[in-house]
């Protein structure tokens, strides 16, 4: 297997670390717009299968480019979600196949946004589906650790522990702290601005997707290994857009545990229009600027990234399912939780970004050996889980089951 690597950043630079202790690939690019970043990436890994290249992932064409001149076969994309259509499309181009771990982007309903849904996260792919499909080639979308790792947990609750699920609810939460600053986000400012502020999607059968209010819904969740109870609330998130593509559930939730205080900053942020990815024209040494408020948010806060060694703490990703099995009620909690200080120790790299970054690499290696398999737009839901939590716990990062 012959990979492009997209993004350098926190979870790029993780992605490199964990594939670097696996035999699965041939070549991994790593490609970013800061060509300094991408060559620290490689350089720490000290394995000439990697090599660094610059790339602007807003340029299909040099995507394209890039992918055919490396004779790579899939397309690995880690930066942030406004990039994700321009990678899809050069991916499909070149005729590689391609991974994401967040997915092309929603839009609001014009009149009605609590209620109804206007363009949900993965419309955009997946009306391209049926190209994917007709080609034979594959996108993975949604392969992170949420959605990822979560949806496959959903699949694997679905074929393993229940005969019928009334509810899947996706619950997340930590207990990290971060020496020396009142505010600075474990995981891209960018992107925790978008799910966070946009209306959350909940799924119902019956009903379809629909929405509701930022932050609405909250509910005390207690969460494994010492974290502990968390308050978390609805949160726009690509679970509830996918699993119930391919998993039999009544009813489909994502639930954040961002705590108050991050709450009121979010909507402070929206109060002020500082959410707002719209460029605003500010005075500058050489004349006006325009920029975007959203980026000038994630450039005045440090990179999540860089924050490893002051971080303290744990994180919990997870899928709450409740049923019956054998005629009976259950209720279990699927669970994967990194320690900061052992992702530190280990791979130099903190919780939050290597837990987003090892479900690619382990999906990656499933496709590599013909583990899992197929064409069109997929979903983590897709394929079996088993095969995938066999190899996370080879990976050394096992998951748990708690019943309720």
């Amino acid at each position: 297997m012959r990979v492009l690597l997209v993004g350098a950043g926190g979870v790029g630079t993780a992605v490199t670390r964990i594939a670097a202790r696996r035999p699965f690939f041939d070549l991994m690019v790593v490609a970013d717009y800061d060509r300094a970043r991408a060559e620290a990436a490689v350089a720490a890994v000290g394995d000439d299968r990697f090599r660094a290249e610059r790339v602007d992932a807003g340029d299909e064409a040099a995507v394209a480019a890039l992918l055919a001149r490396h004779g790579c076969d899939v397309l690995l994309n880690a930066t942030d979600p406004r990039f994700v259509m321009p990678l899809f499309r050069a991916a499909r181009k070149a005729g590689a196949d391609y991974l994401d771990m967040a997915m092309s982007l929603s839009r609001p309903h014009s009149e009605r946004p609590y209620e109804e849904c206007g363009v949900k996260l993965g419309d955009e792919q997946f009306a391209l589906a049926g190209e994917w499909e007709q080609a034979g080639a594959l996108a993975l979308v949604g392969m992170g650790v949420e959605p990822g790792l979560s949806d496959v947990f959903a699949r694997y609750a679905a074929d393993e522990l229940f005969d019928g699920i009334e509810e899947i609810g996706i619950r997340d939460g930590a207990n990290l702290t971060v020496d020396g600053y009142d505010f600075a986000p474990s995981f891209s400012i960018w992107t925790t601005i978008e799910e966070c502020l946009n209306p959350p999607v909940v799924y119902e059968q019956g009903r379809g997707w629909f929405t509701t209010a930022p932050f609405s819904e909250p509910e005390v969740f207690d969460f494994p290994d010492g974290i502990g109870p968390v308050e978390c609330v609805n949160v726009e998130h690509e679970e509830v857009l996918l699993v119930p593509r391919w998993v039999d559930a009544r009813r489909v939730t994502f639930k954040y545990g961002l705590g108050r205080e991050f709450i009121e900053t979010l909507k402070t942020l929206h109060l002020l229009g500082l959410d707002r990815t719209t460029p605003v024209t500010v005075p500058g040494a050489d004349g006006p600027v325009a920029v975007s408020p959203r980026d000038v948010v994630a450039a005045s806060l440090p990179d999540p990234a860089n924050l490893g060694e002051r971080m303290r703490g744990k994180t919990c990703a997870g899928t709450w399912v409740r049923g019956v099995k054998d005629g009976r009620p259950r209720e279990v909690y699927l669970y994967h939780v990194v320690d900061n200080e052992w992702s530190m120790a280990e791979y130099g790299c903190q919780a939050v970004v290597w837990q987003t970054a090892l479900n690619p690499v382990v999906a990656l290696e499933l496709l590599a050996t013909g583990a899992w398999s197929g064409s069109g737009v997929l979903g983590p839901e897709a394929f079996p889980a088993r095969p995938f939590l066999d190899l996370l716990t080879e990976y050394g990062s096992p998951w748990g089951v708690r019943e309720q």
